[in-house]
């Protein structure tokens, strides 16, 4: 005999509202974290935006600090790929805005020398070295990674192993390639497969699963959010 007082929840009990309102809280909560900060050329660094470092930068690295839980999962990320045998170093971390404002001058003259306009030459700089404040060194969240395979900051590093252990493992650690072949036209940023940027370990597994670049995700998660 079926027991009366037993309350059956029927599969679709929860409706699409309930489902959104969740999902837009979701949304609303990975933006508000600040480690999901979009800095790019539209997006300056918060003035509000201040964070502790620490130092986990290689010897012959230039700006040898992150924030200090992306130090922290670089460091344990560094220990993980060692003990598979793969040397990953990281070769430049935070840059203050006053050091990111002389390598955006010394790049946009470099294109000025070059006989381009002024107007030209800052937007063909900005390519490859975001503008002051425009930066995600300037938070502390972006490693620029080597090892002694390639030791340069540029393509080559796609055809080391360190490359491509860390295409495998660093979302486990919180990491992300920021700006991946083929997404120039939203990241406003050539390839870089030496620029990972830590958005922490739940973020990052659900960046990597939607396939989506950073500008896109956090497009999609405003969206969501309302």
């Amino acid at each position: 005999m079926a027991d009366i007082n037993k309350t059956v929840v029927p599969a679709d009990a929860f409706s699409t509202v309930d489902h959104d309102e969740y999902a837009a809280a979701e949304a609303q909560a990975m933006l508000a974290d600040p480690l999901m900060v979009l800095v790019n050329h539209t997006n300056k660094m918060p003035d509000n935006y201040t964070f502790d470092t620490k130092e986990c930068g290689s010897q012959t690295a230039v700006n040898k600090t992150l924030q200090t839980p992306a130090c922290d999962a670089f460091l344990e990320m560094q220990k993980a790929a060692a003990a598979d045998g793969v040397t990953v170093w990281m070769q430049s971390g935070y840059r203050s805005v006053k050091y990111q404002t002389s390598l955006y001058e010394k790049k946009t003259q470099y294109y000025l020398n070059k006989g381009y306009d002024e107007a030209a030459a800052r937007e063909k700089a900005a390519a490859i070295v975001n503008p002051p404040g425009c930066s995600e060194h300037n938070c502390g969240l972006a490693a620029d990674l080597n090892s002694p395979e390639h030791t340069g900051l540029d393509e080559g590093f796609e055809n080391t192993t360190a490359f491509r252990w860390l295409c495998e493992h660093a979302v486990e650690y919180g990491f992300i390639l920021r700006y991946p072949k083929g997404a120039e036209d939203k990241t406003e940023i050539t390839y870089e497969p030496w620029h990972w940027r830590y958005v922490g370990r739940e973020n990052a597994a659900k960046i990597s699963a939607s396939g989506l670049c950073f500008e896109d995700y956090i497009a999609q998660l405003h969206a969501i959010a309302g």
